[in-house]
């Protein structure tokens, strides 16, 4: 026999800043060139196995999880910040599965064992990045890619010995 704690939740990745167009302004130098910089990455979504966590029960709370996404690019080729990656702490034992596929994604077994779920989508490039001998002013520039979505399940599985263990312990506290 076994105890399955189960729950469903939705990840999300943070987006990618898009990138910059902007144009180099000094007093005396009247074509200054493209310095416009690149958007920062998305944050990414992991999942982290830790020991003092012993159900899933927090995840029929709060179901939606979602990353920081990049900020946008700025002039001076400055890069835009990157998003803070999102890190889920669950219990260990717990097997991840995307829903939408039916493809497992892995079991976090040991504490400590860290999986990626939801990989932020990339910055977009700033006009610095398209100037070429030919086009010497470009104009354009990428938006940021959208991170990764999905849709998980989670199963918490204990052994046997863990299930006796738990009901030898209710058994105590009811006879008190």
């Amino acid at each position: 026999m076994k105890f399955i704690d189960e729950a469903d939740i939705r990840v999300e990745a943070g987006a990618g800043g898009r990138g910059c167009v902007s144009f180099r302004r000094e007093k005396f130098i009247p074509r200054g060139g493209p310095d416009g910089g690149d958007g920062g990455d998305g944050g990414t979504v992991y999942l982290i196995a830790r020991e003092g966590i012993n159900t899933l029960a927090d995840f029929r709370v709060q179901r939606r999880f979602r990353a920081e996404s990049g900020r946008g690019g700025s002039g001076k080729d400055m890069t835009g910040a990157a998003g803070v990656d999102l890190v889920i702490e669950v219990a260990k034992g717990t097997v991840v599965t995307d829903l939408d596929t039916g493809e497992t994604l892995g079991d976090l077994s040991h504490d400590g064992d860290q999986l990626l779920v939801a990989k932020g989508g990339q910055g977009g490039r700033g006009n610095t990045r398209f100037k070429t001998s030919v086009n010497r002013a470009p104009r354009q520039f990428d938006p940021g890619e959208p991170g990764e979505r999905r849709h998980l399940g989670l199963a918490l599985k204990r052994s046997e010995e863990h299930t006796s263990e738990l009901q030898s312990h209710h058994d105590l506290v009811c006879r008190l």
